[in-house]
C-alpha cells in the first residue's frame, strides 16, 4: 500500500468537508482532508481503583498537529474544541497514514503510519497533619510523609482506530499498589448526521469518564489529582466512582445537536477483573445499570457555560461471602451540574460544580445484618473554581461536602481511621492549589486539604483519639506527559 497524508487545519469548521483525490479508481487516495472541528482531547483516567485522575495526552497533539492549548485550557480541563473533538470520537488526525478505499470512495482502512501511542509519568510527596497509626504495632505511627516514585506510570493508546472510530485506553503502574491495571477507557464510534446534528456510541468502563465536561465525576477539576497514601472520606455515591471501583462495562448512545444540546443514555453491567462473577466478587450489578445524561452549553465570545443533569439506577448485589440471588439493594442516584469557562489570551478562568443525590433501598444488606436502616441517602456537594495567567501560573479554590442518613452498621465505629463517629458518612472541607505550567505537558502542583468533618466527626471521629484535622493533607505533585 501506497501512503497519505491528512491535514488538519483549526480554521476548518464543522461539518467536516472531505476532500478526495480523484485518480482513476485506485483503491487508493491522496491528499484528503478530514476535519470535525476538535483539537487535543480529554486526558482521561485515574487509577482502575481511583476513577477521579484525568490526564492529557501527548499523542492527540502529535495527531491533530494541534498544540495542547487547541483543546485545554491547562490539561487536564478541555475546551469547547477539545469538547467536540472527544464528541467526534478522537479521530482528526494529521499525520502520514496507510489506508485505502472502495471503487465507491468508501474508506476501509485508515492507519497512522506511527501508532498513536503516549506515556504518562507522576511522582509525588503527601504528608498528612499528624501520622497515621503503624498497621503492625499497636500504639505505634506510621512514617508519615509519602514519596511516591512513581505515583502512576501510563502508557496510552489514544486516537484513531478506523474511520470514524477512536479511542483512549490507558493502562497504569500505581506505585503504591505496585501493580499495573486497566484505567478508565473510552472507544467511540461517531458520526455526523447532518450539519447541525452528530451521533455517537461510547464503550466504557466508568460512568461520566466519556463526559466531555469537567464538572462530572470523572474529570472535576480541582478534585481530580489524589496520592492514594493519605486517607480518604469512607462514604460515596454510586457514580461517583462506586461502580468504577467494583468493575463494571457501558455502552451508551449520544447526541449533540446545534453545538449546544447534549443527550446520552446507555447501561453498565457488572465487568470485574476476575476469572468468574460469583460470591466472592462484590457489588454485582443485577442485569443493567441504566446511564443518562442531559446538558445545554451556550458559548459567546470568549465564554462558555454549561448546566446539565445525570444519574444512574443500580440493583446490586453485595456478594463478599453472599450469593448472588435473593434480596438486592438499589441505588438511585440524579445529579446537577454545571461549567463556566473564559478563555482569554492571558487569563483564563474555570468555575464547576456538581450535587449528586442518592437514594438507598438496602433490602440485601439490612437482611444480612449490614445496616441498621432499609432506605438510608447521601449527597455530595462540590464546587471548584481555578485561574491561570498565560496557561503557566495558576491557582484553585474547591469545597467538597458529603452527607446522609445515619446508620451504625453501615458505618461502624472502632477501626482507627477509617471508622465513623455517630454512624454518620458526613465530611467536608476544603481544597486548594498552585500550579506551575513551564511546557504545556509538565505540572508542578502544590495542593492542601483541610478536613472539617471526616467520616461523620471532628474530633475523635474513629474512637481513638484521631481528629478530622489530623487528616489534612500537605501534596506535592510532578506530572508530565509524552
Amino acid at each position: 500500500m501506497k501512503t497519505n497524508s491528512a491535514r488538519c487545519r483549526p480554521e476548518d469548521s464543522l461539518p467536516a468537508r472531505r476532500v478526495q483525490s480523484t485518480g482513476r479508481g485506485s483503491l487508493m487516495q491522496r491528499g484528503k482532508l478530514r476535519t470535525f472541528v476538535a483539537g487535543l482531547a480529554v486526558a482521561a483516567g485515574a487509577l482502575l481503583l481511583m476513577p477521579g485522575s484525568a490526564h492529557a495526552v501527548p499523542s492527540f497533539a502529535r495527531q491533530t498537529g494541534f498544540a495542547c492549548e487547541a483543546c485545554h485550557t491547562v490539561f487536564p480541563e478541555l475546551t469547547p474544541y477539545g469538547r467536540r473533538f472527544k464528541l467526534n470520537g478522537y479521530t482528526v488526525d494529521n499525520l502520514p497514514q496507510v489506508s485505502g478505499i472502495t471503487p465507491s470512495k468508501e474508506d476501509t482502512l485508515v492507519l497512522n503510519q506511527l501508532p498513536p501511542l503516549s506515556f504518562m509519568f507522576q511522582a509525588s510527596y503527601a504528608k498528612t497533619k499528624s501520622a497515621m497509626p503503624d498497621s503492625g504495632l499497636p500504639g505505634e505511627l506510621a512514617k508519615n510523609g509519602q514519596v511516591l516514585f512513581p505515583q502512576q506510570a501510563s502508557l496510552f493508546y489514544a486516537g484513531r482506530i478506523a474511520p470514524n472510530l477512536g479511542a483512549f485506553v490507558q493502562m497504569t503502574y500505581d506505585g503504591a499498589e505496585g501493580q499495573f491495571g486497566w484505567d478508565n477507557t473510552d472507544v467511540r464510534y461517531a458520526r455526523l448526521a447532518n450539519e447541525n446534528f452528530l451521533w455517537g456510541i461510547s464503550l466504557n468502563n466508568n460512568p461520566t469518564v466519556q463526559d466531555p465536561w469537567n464538572s462530572t465525576p470523572a474529570w472535576q477539576s480541582p478534585f481530580d489529582q489524589r496520592s492514594s497514601t493519605a486517607p480518604s472520606p469512607g462514604a460515596a455515591t454510586m457514580i461517583d466512582g462506586g461502580l468504577a471501583d467494583a468493575g463494571v462495562a457501558g455502552i451508551s448512545v449520544y447526541g449533540y445537536l446545534y453545538n449546544s444540546v447534549y443527550v446520552e443514555f446507555g447501561g453498565y453491567h457488572s465487568a470485574p477483573a476476575a476469572a468468574q462473577i460469583d460470591s466472592t466478587s462484590s457489588n454485582v450489578v443485577d442485569n443493567l445499570a441504566p446511564y443518562w445524561r442531559i446538558a445545554y452549553e451556550h458559548q459567546w465570545g470568549r465564554h462558555s457555560w454549561e448546566f446539565g443533569a445525570y444519574g444512574v439506577e443500580a440493583k446490586i448485589f453485595p456478594g463478599e461471602g453472599a450469593p448472588l440471588s435473593g434480596p438486592r439493594n438499589k441505588y438511585s442516584d440524579w445529579a446537577l451540574d454545571t461549567q463556566y469557562q473564559y478563555i482569554g489570551d492571558d487569563h483564563l478562568v474555570s468555575v464547576t460544580a456538581t450535587y449528586i443525590d442518592e437514594k438507598q433501598t438496602l433490602d440485601a444488606t439490612y437482611a444480612a445484618g449490614g445496616s441498621s436502616n432499609t432506605s438510608d441517602d447521601l449527597k455530595t456537594l462540590r464546587i471548584g473554581a481555578s485561574y491561570f495567567y498565560q496557561r503557566k501560573y495558576g491557582g484553585a479554590l474547591g469545597y467538597f461536602e458529603t452527607k446522609g442518613s445515619s446508620d451504625a452498621l453501615l458505618y461502624p465505629q472502632g477501626d482507627p481511621v477509617t471508622s465513623f463517629a455517630n454512624g454518620s458518612p458526613n465530611s467536608n472541607g476544603w481544597t486548594g492549589e498552585l500550579d506551575w505550567v513551564p511546557y504545556e505537558n509538565t505540572k508542578l502542583a502544590l495542593q492542601y486539604t483541610e478536613y472539617n468533618k471526616f467520616n461523620g466527626g471532628s474530633d475523635n471521629y474513629d474512637g481513638n483519639g484521631r481528629n478530622a484535622k489530623d487528616n489534612n493533607l500537605l501534596y506535592l505533585l510532578f506530572w508530565f506527559n509524552y
